[in-house]
């Protein structure tokens, strides 16, 4: 199958910490050991775990750093840097995100087939680094994922991710805006490491965890709080998929 003899490495967003619990860990190691910005955000451990799932060789970025908290896109980043170092070479994303979509209800996931990024900077930039994206997400490795997920009677939505600097969450007018663009789901990460993952020659393949609807969808109030629950609550149907899709 496709990328058969790479190591994969998985990055776990907000509340997703738990995906790394069936990772047989042979070893962990700190942002801050190997000299990268530490996350100061809440359901972000901060570490890598090297180790095996579903029989095949792993790197777990477990949490991540982000513009808001004060990093330029390089610093946000430097731990795909890092892992494309250890030889990664299939990178998958995951991110809590506001779901756009009425059909894509929270405690769902969606496989990001495209992104929009509107954050307004780049990891490229700094010299002509034109890289084509036109297939940012790898629609090999989509397919797979689709058919396990098939398999395992899983829900799972497609869609384009649109990522936004933050921190503050979007106004409802924003909210109709991305819809206009097309977007189906938001948040404050992955659209930079999916840009410097590709530009370092790795494939690619996403998935947001719906955490909530987006501003002015439904009555009340953006919590953090319940992001980080539904991600929690949710993360046990992603585990599933990426073991049983390991042990293919």
């Amino acid at each position: 199958m496709a990328g058969m003899k790479q190591v994969l490495g998985i990055v776990l967003g907000s509340g997703l910490g738990a995906l790394a619990s069936r990772v047989r860990v042979e070893r962990e190691v700190g942002f801050g050991e190997v000299g990268l910005p530490v996350s100061t955000v809440a359901g972000h451990a901060g570490r890598f775990l090297f180790g095996r799932l579903g029989g095949r060789e792993v790197i777990v970025m477990q949490g991540r750093v982000h513009l808001y908290e004060g990093h330029d896109a390089k610093a946000v980043v430097a731990g795909v840097r890092w892992m494309r170092e250890w030889g990664v070479g299939h990178l998958i994303l995951t991110n809590a995100a506001g779901t756009l979509h009425p059909g894509h209800p929270p405690g769902g996931w969606m496989m990001l087939s495209d992104q929009l990024n509107l954050t307004g900077t780049s990891p490229l930039e700094g010299g002509a680094n034109f890289i084509d994206l036109s297939q940012i997400y790898d629609a090999g490795f989509r397919e797979e994922f689709r058919a396990v997920a098939v398999a395992r009677g899983m829900p799972l939505f497609e869609g384009v991710y649109a990522g936004l600097r933050g921190p503050q969450y979007e106004t409802p007018a924003e909210i109709r805006m991305l819809r206009v663009l097309g977007a189906d789901a938001v948040g404050m990460s992955t659209v930079l490491e999916a840009i410097q993952a590709r530009a370092l020659g790795m494939r690619v393949t996403g998935f947001s965890c719906l955490t909530n609807w987006a501003a002015g969808l439904v009555p009340g109030a953006l919590d953090h709080g319940e992001v980080i629950e539904t991600g929690a609550a949710s993360a046990s149907a992603m585990i599933d998929l990426l073991e049983t899709w390991c042990g293919l």
